[in-house]
């Protein structure tokens, strides 16, 4: 047995790259090309701001439940993860987490980002640890290491994050007013305001939208008026996009319930029954998909993912901490359902449909087949694999699926669904498998050796289609 190398010798200029029609797609069609990164999460106050990072850990650990959960399966206190360890602390027991993690993505996503980002060569381990941490809070405390320094690194030329009805999009209008080279759009995300399950805590939310708006919400029109308000003020700030998460999209064919019966039982704080409440999001979410295509809005739905599943880490750290997973939702009825209800007086806008159960790939892929009208190119997309299975397995899945059931040279590419500015090295990680995958179809003599052609196919996917499908212009940004 040899001994654990301290250089990741394994990312090469030809890191997944098994054939050499595969190199020169990488090389010379996809590597440079810039990135529109359609899905995020990051915070905008620290893109505008262009914040400064003190250390490794506050970028690039904090918030990244990948590498938590990773922490806790080895035995680590949660005091090194979320807790009040120091930042030193913190680093050095992920640097003794890595080598573990061999054939986890999060293996070659923390090597390449800190070679991308930061130059660094060595593999990360507990022995590399400290001279690591060292070498990458100097370099973070240079300026060309800002947040906007990182993303234009990465050549990134637009971020759009995910934003609450309720949000000021403060942020994004001082973004666009400093006439900043990067572009920031945000995307509207009202999970909140069809989230019924709990009266007490939608009643708490009415409340916050009824602030923003200047509106009382008395009655369900009233809200559907709210709702209204708030994607005029966001199109008014640049927004073009919305995104949903779900576990399943819901339809009824036949009127079920009074919807304003149901909302005055939210107002006096009675629970709804489980039919009760799907039937208040669907039609809520069919509303709001009709505001979006008269807006003439992407919608984006993410649906399958089961969340908040350990409630003694939920009531002690919060959502969005590592206890969410794959889910087996019923997802391709009332799926079709609900894009019919749209689709039958033309109200359905561009759509991106993202799963997280593999299981279910090809049926996401065949069902925006249903759906296409031929009066846009590639109006309905089986979007690129998300969370769980954004890795080289779940994204040659995702891509041979959308290749057998639909048309891969309309696939509007990648984005990062993350929390973090060191992400973006997950467009590389796309680009290259993509290419990997052409060029050995190529070797295999199941493609023609039609470089050119096959190189305009990857660079469409990796950039030009999403260029050409989203509305992503400065001057969205109304006076």
């Amino acid at each position: 047995m040899g001994h654990f190398s301290s250089k990741n010798s394994f990312i090469t200029d030809d890191f997944l790259l098994q054939s050499e029609f595969s190199k020169i797609l990488y090389h010379d069609y996809a590597k440079d090309l810039p990135i529109i990164d359609y899905h995020n999460h990051l915070p905008p106050h620290q893109i505008r701001s262009n914040q400064q990072f003190e250390t490794i850990s506050e970028v690039w650990l904090a918030g990244d439940h990948y590498k938590w959960r990773a922490m806790r399966t080895l035995g680590i206190s949660e005091k090194f993860i979320t807790g009040n360890g120091s930042d030193r602390e913190k680093f050095e027991k992920w640097a003794s987490t890595v080598p573990y993690t061999v054939r986890n993505p999060l293996y070659h996503w923390t090597h390449l980002e800190l070679l991308r980002y930061f130059g660094i060569e060595e593999s990360l381990s507990e022995k590399s640890a400290s001279p690591i941490y060292e070498a990458c809070n100097y370099q973070l405390s240079q300026e060309e290491f800002r947040t906007q320094g990182l993303l234009k690194k990465m050549k990134v030329e637009v971020v759009c994050t995910t934003d609450d009805p309720i949000d000021s999009l403060e942020n994004h209008r001082k973004m666009s007013e400093s006439k900043a080279e990067l572009l920031m759009f945000p995307a509207f995300r009202p999970d909140k305001a069809y989230a019924v399950e709990n009266p007490q805590n939608y009643l708490d939310y009415l409340g916050k939208l009824e602030n923003v708006t200047g509106l009382s919400i008395n009655s369900y029109e009233d809200l559907k008026s709210a709702l209204q308000n708030r994607i005029e003020f966001f199109h008014q700030n640049g927004c073009r996009l919305a995104d949903h998460g779900l576990e399943q999209l819901y339809f009824f064919e036949k009127e079920a319930f009074n919807l304003e019966k149901l909302f005055q039982q939210l107002r006096s704080k009675n629970e709804l029954t489980v039919h009760e409440i799907q039937y208040f999001k669907f039609k809520t979410l069919e509303f709001l998909c009709k505001e979006y295509h008269k807006k003439g809005w992407v919608q984006q739905f993410h649906l399958g993912a089961l969340r908040n599943t350990n409630s003694r880490q939920l009531s002690t750290l919060g959502p969005d901490t590592g206890y969410d997973s794959i889910g087996d939702f019923e997802q391709a009825k009332a799926l079709a359902g609900f894009l019919n209800s749209l689709d039958k007086t033309n109200q359905l806008s561009k759509t991106i449909l993202y799963n997280l159960n593999p299981r279910d790939n090809e049926v996401f892929a065949t069902m925006t087949g249903n759906f296409n009208d031929g009066s846009v190119k590639g109006k309905m997309q089986f979007g690129s694999g998300w969370w769980y299975l954004d890795q080289l397995d779940g994204m040659e899945k995702q891509l041979n699926a959308l290749s057998n059931m639909s048309l891969l040279s309309c696939f509007i590419g990648m984005l990062t669904d993350s929390r973090s500015f060191l992400s973006f090295p997950r467009h590389e990680y796309f680009r290259r498998i993509l290419c990997n995958l052409i060029g050995n179809d190529v070797e295999k003599g199941l493609l023609p050796a039609d470089e050119k052609w096959l190189g305009k196919i990857v660079a469409d996917i990796c950039y030009f289609n999403a260029k050409n499908y989203f509305d992503f212009s400065a001057d969205n940004f109304q006076v």
